[in-house]
């Protein structure tokens, strides 16, 4: 004997055992820094929108604090397929897409506004839709804010004060021809060592925006704070490509809607510790500088060698169109 079995009768059956009647398709996320941090703000705010415009199709699992491991490695999980989501430092970035390194140029922008400015219009929108070429789709562009230097030696006036500081880059070649020509000696490491090697004085200071220097508590292993603000670093909102193209159009509608709104929540989250910061990390006894105008040109200055390498390997055309952007 045959049976048929209609599919209202099965769905019935299972719920009436307590079973879904459709899978939920999982989203894994994962991010360096803390829940509390820009990227758990925004990972958040992602997941709120994204399953306020599609129901329960989708389920969110986080990985925060490098969960799923370091970014390099997350990356190459969205690129097989095997992470959906993830909030990711322009630090790996350029590893995938070369371009990207463009905008880690120290002193290439004069303001939040300007950088914002430029990755939401053609030259950062250009570059993001070459994700699409290395298995990777690109949301859209967040941020860190602009980056400063902590260390345990001493306070930073001068390119003399970084002369041989161990100080920890990111894996991010732009980074690491600037503090080379500024006579120190970059330590590329992976976010998930940083704070151990501080402890155990592997190097002697790291460079972080003032929303990671908060949000990670870097006060606990560093005694000096340095306002550089040498480079702007921006983040990218990252999902699978292989993700991406299962998703319906609606289902993409979704995810990029989403995307706004989780970025507006980051930049948010950096305009309140831009604000807050430096007053935060004295309360908790940090030794701060700023440097003023003229110390900050001495550092552009120190590092005209690098510039060179720069308009090389980006093309002066398009160092100088981002620094005259409106």
């Amino acid at each position: 004997m045959t049976f048929t079995y209609h599919p209202l009768v099965v769905a019935s059956a299972l719920v009436a055992i307590g079973l879904p009647a459709f899978a939920q398709t999982e989203i894994k996320i994962g991010y360096a820094l803390a829940p509390d941090s820009h990227y758990g703000v925004a990972a958040k705010r992602f997941e709120e929108v994204v399953l306020a415009e599609t129901g329960d199709q989708f389920k969110f699992t986080h990985f925060p604090s490098s969960g799923l491991g370091g970014e390099r490695e997350v990356i190459e999980g969205l690129q097989i397929g095997t992470i959906e989501a993830t909030i990711v430092s322009s630090g790996t970035l350029a590893n995938f897409v070369p371009d990207t390194g463009v905008f880690d140029i120290p002193f290439l922008f004069s303001s939040l506004d300007h950088a914002r400015a430029v990755l939401d219009g053609p030259i950062g929108q250009d570059i993001l839709a070459k994700f699409d070429g290395v298995g990777l789709h690109g949301l859209g562009w967040g941020e860190q804010g602009f980056r400063h230097i902590t260390n345990n030696r001493n306070p930073i006036h001068t390119p003399a004060d970084v002369e041989g500081l161990k100080i920890r880059t990111m894996e991010n070649p732009v980074h690491l021809a600037a503090f080379k020509a500024m006579g120190a000696a970059p330590t590329p490491m992976a976010w998930p060592e940083v704070v151990s090697s501080l402890q155990q004085g592997v190097i002697d200071g790291q460079e972080n925006p003032l929303s990671v220097i908060v949000s990670a508590k870097l006060n606990q292993v560093q005694k000096y704070l340095t306002v550089s603000g040498h480079v702007y670093s921006p983040a990218m909102l990252l999902v699978s490509k292989p993700f991406w193209d299962g998703l319906d159009d609606g289902q993409k509608a979704a995810m990029e809607k989403a995307a706004v709104e989780a970025i507006a929540a980051m930049r948010g989250y950096v305009d309140n510790v831009e604000t807050t910061g430096v007053e935060t990390l004295k309360e908790r006894g940090m030794e701060v500088n700023v440097l003023s105008p003229e110390e900050k040109a001495a550092f552009q200055a120190s590092i005209k060698s690098a510039y060179e390498g720069y308009y090389k390997t980006y093309g002066q055309e398009l160092v100088d169109s981002i620094v005259a952007f409106k």
